[in-house]
């Protein structure tokens, strides 16, 4: 009988090891939404964003996850339309239950989102959109990682005089993004001296801008600074040299992947300059060196181009600024990882990122300073400027 029951408390106690061992194993995956443009004019920078946000889930993960559990991303289309990114920010939130969104590229797709993510007081990481109002808007869910246009202009006005920006005209973008550029680059130029020719717009699917580059022939302007995405940024520069439009240009937005327009563009992308935010090119000179050769050489693992580095590390940074918002809360709490980006200091790829307040008080939303580099390509090679 006493062996009955030393064989009774064995099974019992081995039992409960099980149990609690499975349980441990199969806790609860912590979803994460991402709101991103997979197909639709801003496809290939879209796809590019949420590749490096899969890498940086599968690090996290392989090294323990988050609070004992798994990462998981929960991915949606916004077909590069501001309606699909209103209406899958709502899917994400109210169906799968995310308590935290990545998203959404394009600034007027980030927008679309935003009233959303207010109404349900679930936070989202902006980890591309560059117009002002996405951080002035008077939104508490909204944490910025990507330099808005008025850093741009200021990572700009500290290259001017190596720039030689005497009179600039503009090309950019008929969106949100575009026309915030054009009003920050221009009071920088004004304040600088830099007289202002030419403003000309486009429509985000636009194949043919000729008209437009034609205008700006006549301009006397030395520079002609574009502001669009990667995709339509290869045709403008092909029909900039068949118009033989002799004129410096600079690109912003950070979304030109250098590497993708000299493939691309060929010889028409010679001579051009590029605003970025990474450099994959000179991982040592980067912020956390050992950080970018890790997440290059993950990159170059999956098979994935090269070109897409310049725009991949959002989705990479952005997924590390979450996890660290949700240790930071202790929980997948939607309300306790908002409060916890306050008080976060995440080493990513572009730098430290911790939040400043930016916005109508009471409302603040949160806006990180990335850093901001050119780079030229010259003869079919990228070179960074210094």
């Amino acid at each position: 009988m006493k062996a009955l029951k030393t064989l009774g408390r064995r099974v019992a106690l081995t039992t409960g090891i099980v149990l609690a061992s499975t349980m441990a194993s199969s806790a609860a995956d912590i979803s994460i939404g991402v709101n991103m443009p997979l197909t639709g004019p801003f496809a290939a920078s879209g796809n590019y964003v949420m590749n490096g946000a899969k890498i940086a889930v599968e690090e996290i993960n392989a090294a323990g996850g988050v609070l004992g559990s798994q990462l998981k991303l929960i991915i949606e289309d916004n077909k590069s339309n501001p309606t699909e990114s209103a209406a899958v920010t709502e899917k994400l939130i109210s169906r799968d239950k995310v308590p935290v969104v990545l998203g959404a590229w394009g600034s007027t797709l980030t927008l679309a989102a935003m009233p959303i993510l207010q109404q349900y007081k679930v936070p989202m990481v902006v980890e591309t959109s560059g117009a002002n109002k996405i951080t002035e808007a008077g939104n508490p869910y909204i944490f910025r990682i990507s330099a808005p246009a008025y850093l741009e202009a200021e990572g700009m006005q500290k290259q001017l005089d190596f720039l030689k920006v005497k009179k600039a005209d503009f090309l950019a973008i008929n969106n949100d993004w575009g026309r915030s550029t054009v009003a920050d680059f221009g009071k920088m130029f004004k304040a600088n001296n830099v007289t202002i020719g030419l403003t000309e717009y486009m429509d985000q699917g636009s194949q043919d801008v000729s008209a437009q580059l034609a205008k700006i022939k006549t301009s006397d302007s030395d520079t002609l600074i574009v502001t669009t995405a990667v995709e339509q940024l290869t045709l403008v520069l092909k029909q900039i040299k068949a118009l033989s439009l002799n004129k410096q240009v600079i690109t912003t937005g950070g979304s030109q992947n250098p590497d993708q327009l000299i493939e691309q563009a060929g010889s028409a992308a010679d001579n051009s300059t590029h605003l970025i935010f990474f450099t994959p090119w000179t991982p040592d000179q980067t912020a956390y060196p050992d950080r970018s050769k890790t997440f290059i050489k993950a990159w170059a693992s999956k098979g994935f181009n090269a070109a897409g580095l310049t725009e991949s590390f959002r989705g990479y940074d952005g997924i590390q600024v979450i996890a660290a918002a949700i240790k930071k809360a202790g929980s997948a709490d939607p309300e306790a990882i908002r409060q916890a980006m306050w008080d976060i200091k995440v080493p990513t790829l572009n730098g430290e990122v911790h939040f400043a307040k930016s916005g109508p008080a009471g409302k603040e939303s949160g806006q990180s300073v990335p850093q901001v580099h050119f780079v030229k390509i010259v003869q079919g090679k990228v070179q960074l400027l210094r």
